[in-house]
């Protein structure tokens, strides 16, 4: 990919798609982008120009060349980074192996977007400024990065999924306009009804999900937004 930004068209291509060129109508080979700590079997794997780094391929060890969507275990980042609160502080603030460190070092050397829940404690701990809701892409002059809010529910995931980006190797006029706005709370009648507002907006719609895949679903990566996560990487020079 060249620096030029890419058309509504383009964005909206699904992943394994090459461009069209244009007169000819014939694909233009796709950009390769690497997906960092993403699962085995995760919306990433087989897909054209995508190389897949699962926990067993160990991504800390990625060396380039190509640009990168990371994924970073948040586990020891998030609310509850302590563990269960019936056995609170069995686990250490941000002891998450190096993982994060080393997906943010990665982005800022080959390029690409990292994504993270919002309110992450990975942000402060790393000094990465914290994007507003709202606001749009900010620009982070100590790091050379760009940042935002914005919510996977826009994108295909059953919750609102509040996530915080950042994308390096592109100029603000190459990144694309995003779905800012906050997304409505997706609670059923019968969740309201049995648990009442509060404690059911606590507890959240993905948090209900059954079954033993129930953590994958949680976790997993809508395919529109992989689509877009993908196509921000490949504007990455």
């Amino acid at each position: 990919m060249t620096g030029d930004t890419m058309t509504a068209d383009e964005q909206l291509q699904p992943a394994g798609h090459g461009l069209l060129e244009r007169g000819v109508m014939r694909p233009v080979e796709q950009r390769m982008v690497a997906a960092l700590y993403v699962e085995p079997k995760g919306c990433y794997v087989d897909v054209p120009g995508v190389d897949p780094w699962d926990e067993a391929r160990d991504a800390r060890k990625y060396a380039g060349p190509h640009p990168v969507v990371a994924h970073p275990p948040c586990q020891r980042w998030g609310r509850f980074w302590h563990g269960s609160t019936r056995k609170p502080h069995q686990y250490k603030l941000g002891d998450d192996g190096g993982c994060f460190e080393a997906a943010f070092k990665a982005l800022k050397r080959y390029g690409g977007v990292l994504e993270h829940p919002a309110h992450s404690k990975a942000f402060e701990a790393f000094c990465i400024l914290k994007p507003q809701q709202g606001a749009g892409w900010q620009f982070d002059r100590e790091h050379g990065v760009w940042v935002c809010y914005v919510e996977q529910g826009h994108y295909g995931h059953a919750s609102r999924k509040a996530t915080w980006l950042i994308a390096c190797g592109m100029q603000r006029r190459e990144l694309p306009e995003l779905n800012w706005t906050k997304g409505e709370q997706r609670l059923p009648a019968w969740m309201v009804e049995r648990y009442g507002y509060e404690k059911a907006r606590r507890i959240g719609v993905v948090a209900m999900i059954g079954g033993k895949d129930k953590t994958a679903k949680r976790n997993a990566t809508p395919e529109p937004f992989r689509d877009l996560l993908l196509s921000i990487a490949r504007r990455a020079h």
